[in-house]
């Protein structure tokens, strides 16, 4: 199929693109109010004082005949527990009390006694039992798009739903698998499956406006996150990806080839609780007489809200998604994707986000679709839990 070229439509994005980027260039550095060694001398007081007959001097957490109850207390000193979740959601239990974000209420609240600075210190002090900057933060781990796969290696199950809403009839689903490994690794396994309106051309076993339905090719992954920095908000990663061919080609299922899918990912805190997110990379066939070689790129741009001051997380985002068959007379296909992303739990580790992918180009010939994901980020709890 021959693309039709749209100037208009890569001016807009390409200015849009640049916007984002000098957005980027122009985020300060984080000052800190006092001096490090200052304020981690007062956390660490402040932690005596407050936390440590229950969580322990040295973060381990105080032994049970000390504590009179059977609770299990975390491990500071852990780096996989200690360093997954922002700032804001431990000193919103340390203000509040395990209640607000779904855990028990023996974690007290402690906001009539200490203000949000003192907090906030507490909070530091308690990241410092981890020990390993190996470890991304949890501010790092910014929302989930639709489209453009994050940096941040995560511990997640997603089940994701497009529904073509023109033209012939198309619904797929996907299953997210993601398992964290290591400081800064992740595995990933994805398994498409849907069904499919057939058109004018199908046979008597699959006549037109027959539904057909089967499993699409099975995707495996490995993320590493190769750089990130607190102080600037910024992440990187890259991830090789192999698509084996196990879907019906004949169908509409699968390429009926194996594809190796290198990207990069990027992501970045803005002033203002604006971030910014990319992807960039190849879509290789072993047998492209099967299947074409592409390039392609996303990037999205969104900011979050909070329901007053502890309550559920909205996030608007904007995606614009980018793609182009590696032949010479082939153009830049591009799609606009809005979308919102709101918590549904007090612990906000199950999500929603739905979304409309919009073609920006050969609109006529390429069809809207309506987009939806469910996550659970399953290191948090059951899927039950925390609500």
């Amino acid at each position: 199929m021959t693309w039709r070229r749209n100037s208009r439509h890569e001016v807009v994005i390409a200015a849009l693109f640049t916007i984002g980027l000098l957005m980027f260039a122009l985020v300060p550095g984080a000052e800190s109010r006092q001096g490090p060694a200052q304020a981690n001398k007062k956390g660490e007081t402040l932690y005596l004082t407050a936390c440590s007959s229950c969580h322990g001097a040295d973060g381990r957490g105080a032994p049970q005949y000390h504590v009179g109850f059977d609770l299990p207390l975390p491990d500071f000193t852990d780096c996989s527990f200690s360093s997954r979740e922002p700032d804001a959601d431990w000193v919103a239990v340390a203000h509040q009390g395990g209640p607000v974000r779904g855990f028990s209420k023996l974690m007290p609240a402690f906001g009539k006694a200490l203000s949000f600075e003192d907090l906030e210190l507490i909070v530091a002090y308690i990241r410092s039992f981890c020990g390993n900057p190996d470890w991304p933060p949890g501010e790092l781990n910014l929302p989930r798009s639709l489209a453009t796969e994050k940096a941040y290696p995560e511990d997640e199950a997603v089940y994701s739903l497009a529904i073509d809403v023109e033209g012939q009839g198309a619904v797929t689903n996907k299953i997210v698998y993601e398992k964290r490994f290591g400081a800064r690794n992740q595995f990933e396994l994805t398994i498409p499956f849907g069904w499919e309106e057939q058109d004018g051309s199908g046979s008597e076993e699959t006549p037109a406006g027959n539904w057909v339905g089967g499993l699409g090719d099975v995707a495996l992954g490995v993320k590493r996150a190769f750089f990130h920095n607190a102080r600037t908000g910024t992440i990187f990663s890259a991830t090789g990806e192999i698509v084996v061919p196990t879907g019906d080609r004949e169908k509409g299922f699968g390429k009926g080839t194996t594809v190796f899918e290198p990207f990069v990912s990027f992501g970045q805190i803005l002033p203002s609780e604006f971030f910014f997110q990319s992807q960039a990379g190849f879509e290789l066939p072993v047998d492209t007489d099967r299947a074409g070689r592409e390039a392609f790129w996303r990037f999205s741009l969104g900011r979050t809200f909070t329901s007053g001051q502890f309550g559920r997380s909205w996030s608007p985002i904007c995606e614009f998604l980018g793609a182009r068959e590696l032949e010479s007379e082939e153009y830049v296909q591009w799609d606009v994707v809005p979308q919102i992303q709101v918590t549904l739990n007090q612990r906000q580790h199950i999500m929603a986000n739905v979304g409309v992918r919009l073609p920006l180009t050969d609109s006529d010939v390429r069809d809207t679709q309506l987009l939806f994901y469910l996550l659970w980020d399953w290191f948090d709890g059951g899927f039950f839990s925390g609500w």
